[in-house]
């Protein structure tokens, strides 16, 4: 199994739990992003994702890396989806394990804020009331869909 993919395929979540377990382990935090239906008072139909996906997988180990400096001997499997998600679909799952709870537990939340950051995936969500394109990286990537605005 690759530890950082971007695909359109529905994703594993206790595959990249297995990924990241072994004997040393004392933690396993699991992180699955799924599609939900309200966003305060708008209501998704669904969600589109597009990426970079060459970059976008070398961002996902660039982050995996981060996380193991900044707290050793953790390590960190990603997996996004793109393409057409409904709602109750996983779109993202982060796996983290490390020697104690603390650890993992913040660093997972590292890797999903990092994410969100440095990776060129962007979302088309569908509302019941129109469409729009969403990213929050702070650095412009090439691919990314026109008009997409970065914060």
């Amino acid at each position: 199994m690759k530890w950082y993919q971007v695909n359109e395929h529905p994703l594993e979540p206790m595959a990249l739990y297995e990924t990241v377990r072994h004997r040393n382990v004392g933690a396993v935090v699991l992180f699955i992003g799924t599609v939900r239906e309200m966003t305060g008072s708008k209501q998704t139909e669904l969600l589109e994702y597009e990426s970079y996906v060459p970059m976008a997988e070398k961002m996902l180990e660039q982050i995996a890396k981060e996380v193991a400096e900044r707290w050793p001997g953790a390590l960190t499997a990603i997996h996004h989806r793109i393409g057409r998600l409904d709602i109750m679909e996983e779109a993202v799952v982060i796996a983290t394990s490390s020697s104690h709870r603390a650890d993992a537990y913040e660093a997972n939340r590292y890797a999903i804020e990092r994410i969100k950051e440095i990776v060129p995936i962007w979302k088309r969500e569908h509302w019941t009331d129109g469409t729009k394109w969403m990213g929050d990286q702070k650095e412009q990537h090439p691919g990314r869909p026109e008009g997409v605005t970065y914060t």
